[in-house]
């Protein structure tokens, strides 16, 4: 359940919205993180440990005061008084809720849903269904395309399905920003989609399922027809490392997500697109026929 869906089912009976309002240094989350507390319960997590347990309290004591409590700003070091180590410093904002602040709450995370970067998995077999389960965790708008029927019944709620004759037409109307990984059942397939992800010049992420024999054969191929483009050096093949030898499709996937959050949501991701709506109709959980 999101902290907005908590909100909503116990705002009559009284709860507190409890958020990040700076942070300094290193801290376990970020400004902006937010949680709600309620007398019995909770949502969402400003960090976890003694500071989130402090707040807790906190927001509890201002439910037994009523609707006459104000709201606070805590200014909290973050060292060996507060029973944590980090050493950075934050500004914790809490406050009774009402039908404003929920409203204000939905509109927080509706943002930051339609900030999510884009995902295309292109194969639902054993390993995509697997990379799906585990992006379905993550702050990512993730779409599960194939050009085969029947292979959407497992997929996570939250992902979105595209079956398409030709899956490359979902590639080409992805935004800016997209991650794309490559896993189908054709290695055809996969070629071409690969190629036409590292053409465009503008993904977070490429990453073909293979191994280094593929990855050169790809290669080859790639510079017959692309000699002057530098394109190549961007592919991530195969992908999940070289380093575990574990090729089970649930450890191939963990990997693969790892790599997907660093190049999505690290520091160092692109920015381009990362903040742009995203192709009409692929991020509700569907299925579409071609």
């Amino acid at each position: 359940m999101t902290a907005t869906d908590f909100l909503a089912a116990n705002l009559e009976e009284g709860a507190v919205i409890v958020r990040i309002a700076a942070a300094e240094g290193s801290t376990p989350r970020e400004a902006g993180a937010t949680m709600v507390v309620t007398r019995g319960g909770s949502a969402g997590t400003i960090g976890g440990g003694q500071l989130e347990l402090h707040c807790i309290d906190f927001a509890r004591g201002l439910l037994a005061e009523g609707a006459s409590a104000s709201p606070q700003l805590l200014d909290i070091p973050l060292g060996p008084q507060m029973g944590q180590c980090c050493g950075g410093r934050v500004r914790v904002a809490l406050a009774l809720a009402d039908a404003v602040a929920l409203a204000a709450l939905r509109a927080q995370e509706a943002g930051a849903r339609a900030a999510r970067p884009g995902v295309m998995v292109f194969g639902a077999g054993h390993t995509g269904l697997a990379l799906a389960r585990s992006l379905a965790l993550l702050p990512m708008a993730v779409t599960l395309v194939d050009d085969r029927a029947g292979l959407f019944g497992d997929v996570p709620a939250g992902i979105a399905c595209l079956r398409l004759d030709d899956p490359e037409a979902a590639l080409a109307a992805a935004p800016a920003g997209t991650g794309f990984v490559v896993m189908t059942h054709s290695h055809a397939l996969d070629y071409r989609l690969t190629e036409a992800a590292l053409v465009r010049g503008d993904a977070a992420y490429v990453g073909m399922i293979g191994s280094a024999t593929k990855r050169a054969r790809f290669a080859a191929s790639f510079r017959r027809r692309h000699p002057q483009s530098p394109a190549l050096a961007a592919l991530t093949c195969p992908i999940g490392g070289s380093d575990v030898h574990d090729k089970r499709p649930e450890v191939i996937a963990a990997l693969t997500a790892a790599d997907l959050v660093r190049s999505l949501l690290g520091s160092g991701a692109a920015l381009a697109g990362r903040h742009a709506a995203t192709a009409p109709g692929k991020r509700a959980r569907h299925v579409a026929a071609a």
